[in-house]
């Protein structure tokens, strides 16, 4: 069981893009995270080489982030006390390790 303060991961997709979910389950470790929830999944003709996670909007409680890897695109939403400069550092943080 963690700590009262870690975040929740929502499984509400059969598929996600790979290596995206060890990212967000180490996101919602971190303070300030309280739900992080993948969405949709699509297709772009751009080509990102390796896993990127982009802050897109502020939604109502936090921000739309823009997973893409390869020419999969994926929408994860994140409800979080953190201002957008404090959530960067958080998901630098949470794809370092």
């Amino acid at each position: 069981m963690g700590k009262p303060n870690d975040g929740r991961l929502v499984w509400n997709h059969s598929t996600h893009i790979d290596g995206l979910i060890p990212i967000l389950e180490r996101l919602c470790q971190q303070p300030g995270i309280q739900t992080v929830t993948p969405g949709v999944i699509g297709r772009v003709r751009g080509h990102a080489p390796k896993l990127q996670l982009r802050i897109s909007v502020p939604i109502r409680g936090g921000y739309k982030v823009i997973a893409r890897q390869g020419k999969t695109v994926q929408e994860v939403f994140i409800l979080t006390t953190l201002d957008q400069d404090s959530l960067l550092e958080a998901i630098a943080i949470a794809m370092k390790i």
